[in-house]
């Protein structure tokens, strides 16, 4: 080890053991408005930003303006299948409304009229080696269109505060509009050796994403990607995405670099990559088993040999809600519906039943219940989409109906910079004193 890395483990291992001491004794002493808990450990439940799109309940789930999954899965317009459709929620999010067909309609046709991909988008992908993960593909994108944007443009023309919110809603159309293309052109170049597949603009957005990635023609897979758009789209504003992007979007960078924040966030392990290590860890427990239909006690075993290591249960547990995931129940039904036989479909309902137990006996975490992620891989899998690692790219199409909804209302609302307070463990020591 070199000298630097030496003295700096030194210097870093001493600073947590006393950080860890000093919380246990003044953890719950508040400074401010927090408590030193909360500052050390990720400002955890602080309420300190305003999002409008959408609330999380920590019993309900996800709220998107007032209205649940449940709520939203009834009531919004669902064309040509039976889930709702992503452009509707889109509005939703945007004006507070449930729109008519309609008005949906318009929407469908005004991203495909809106979908304008620069071939330098094309080239620049076409450039990196295609063993690069699927999500930095994604990011390289969204960064390569940037040349498109109206917001930079119209900032360096001089344009007025009052129209800031124009140019952003401008941005955010151009670039949702965009992305279910792009996306399927990193997945057809990088695992179905670049046989691309062109759109079909009689669909709406999500179905026509399903069909230019072409693992699955069924009308069924259609409406997985209708669904999967919906309830991946949006977790109100603390979530590492959404917040990167808020505070990226809050120093004027255009929704194409805030998204491109929003990315890089989404592709960590804590966050939207957890989708691709549920299903890996699923399928590296059937393969240890040697069987796609373990018994319960098979699957208990393992899960807790998987806690003796020092490892989580990946898709189980979540930072704010305390009941099953309603986007983890959404999945479900679909499953329940479409593909209740498919074995690895019954192995995750098989852990839906087993893990719970096992984890609150433990009697360290909090929320034993599975989040979203322990369930959209199985069904990908089902419908032929067997490349974990393409997984994080649908979750950030998705997400890019609620943060860039989020950020037209952050600027229409004249929201400032983001400019947090922070402290140095030395200047807490000298509190402490006092």
């Amino acid at each position: 080890m070199d000298p630097l890395k030496q003295k700096f483990k030194e210097v870093s291992s001493a600073q947590s053991a006393e950080i860890k001491a000093m919380l246990k004794e003044h953890g719950d002493k508040v400074i401010d408005s927090v408590t030193l808990s909360q500052a050390y450990g990720g400002m955890r439940d602080i309420k300190s930003m305003i999002y409008e799109t959408s609330l999380l309940d920590a019993q309900v789930g996800i709220k998107f303006r007032g209205f649940s999954i449940p709520d939203l899965r009834e009531r919004l317009p669902k064309g040509k299948g039976t889930e709702p459709l992503p452009e509707g929620l889109f509005w939703l999010m945007l004006v507070g409304e449930i729109p008519t067909q309609e008005e949906v309609d318009w929407l469908s046709n005004e991203w495909v009229r809106r979908r304008k991909i620069p071939e330098h988008v094309y080239s620049t992908l076409n450039g990196l080696p295609v063993e690069t993960h699927a999500m930095t593909q994604f990011i390289v994108a969204v960064a390569a269109l940037q040349t498109e944007s109206i917001f930079t443009k119209k900032y360096e023309e001089g344009m007025s505060k009052a129209d800031f919110w124009d140019a952003t809603y401008e941005d955010a159309m151009n670039l949702i509009a965009c992305l279910p293309a792009v996306a399927a052109h990193i997945y057809r170049r990088k695992y179905k050796s670049a046989h691309y597949i062109k759109p079909d603009d009689s669909l709406d957005w999500a179905a026509n994403f399903a069909h230019m990635l072409g693992v699955n023609e069924s009308a069924e897979f259609q409406d997985l990607m209708r669904l999967y758009m919906v309830i991946h789209s949006d977790h109100e504003g603390g979530n590492a995405s959404a917040h990167a992007s808020h505070l990226v979007g809050s120093t004027l960078s255009d929704p194409y670099l805030s998204f491109v924040a929003s990315m890089t966030a989404l592709a960590g392990p804590l966050h939207g990559l957890a989708n691709q290590e549920c299903i890996k860890w699923v399928m590296e427990m059937l393969d240890q088993l040697k069987t796609q239909t373990p018994t319960d006690e098979q699957v208990a075993e393992y899960i807790k040999t998987t806690l003796a290591n020092g490892r989580v249960v990946p898709g189980y547990g979540h930072a704010v809600l305390r009941q099953p995931d309603p986007r983890f129940i959404a999945e479900k039904e679909f499953g329940e519906k479409h593909c209740a036989n498919d074995a690895v479909v019954q192995v995750i309902w098989q852990i839906f039943r087993v893990a719970p137990p096992i984890l609150q006996s433990t009697g360290k975490i909090k929320n034993p219940w599975p989040n979203v992620d322990a369930h959209s891989g199985a069904l990908l899998i089902h419908y032929g989409m067997k490349e974990y690692g393409f997984y994080t790219v649908l979750f950030g199409v998705s997400r890019a109906l609620g943060v860039l909804a989020a950020q037209c209302w952050s600027r229409a609302l004249g929201f400032p910079l983001e400019r947090p307070k922070s402290m140095t463990t030395a200047s807490v020591k000298e509190m402490l004193k006092q």
